[in-house]
């Protein structure tokens, strides 16, 4: 036997309430353009929008109106490549809210003069496949990896011992 549903008024609805949480602004977005070619994504990262190309993460876009020092665009790379391209980015620098340690992450600081020019330059460089851009973000041990990894050598080997007694021939 079926219920019958009763007919519910219909009520506006206050747009307040689904609007939902308002998206911030992309910050330098004129380099997502240069790159729209490859397809990037886009994730949060650091508080500011890390840029992706197919598994490697390229770029990190930063714009906070506080903490102005690392504004800019950021370029995923390795110690090994920071002489090189600072030759191709004489204003290139470290990162300077990990503090005074040498990362791999470099800016492009958004106060210097040709800003605007260098971003493009780097854009250039990711659409071309330069391989001084762009790293492959590490795997993230899951918590039961990094419970297993804490075990002592006795509940290692116990463990090791009770999965060979329940494995058939």
């Amino acid at each position: 036997m079926s219920t019958r549903r009763r007919k519910m008024p219909s009520l506006p609805l206050d747009d307040a309430l689904f609007a939902g949480k308002r998206r911030k602004t992309v910050p330098h977005a004129f380099v997502l353009d240069a790159i729209a070619a490859l397809s990037p994504a886009t994730r949060s990262m650091f508080g500011c929008l890390a840029v992706y190309v197919e598994d490697k993460t390229v770029l990190i876009l930063r714009d906070k109106r506080d903490e102005t020092a690392d504004n800019g665009v950021w370029l995923a790379t390795t110690k090994e490549h920071h002489d090189s391209l600072r030759r191709d980015f004489p204003n290139m620098r470290s990162i300077q809210v990990f503090g005074n340690k040498v990362t791999g992450w470099q800016v492009l600081p958004a106060e210097a003069p040709d800003f605007e020019e260098a971003a493009l330059r780097a854009c250039e460089l990711i659409v071309a496949r330069d391989p001084r851009i762009g790293k492959v973000p590490g795997a993230r041990a899951s918590r039961s990896g990094a419970r297993k990894a804490a075990k002592s050598p006795k509940q290692a080997e116990a463990s090791q011992s009770a999965a060979k007694g329940r494995a058939r021939p």
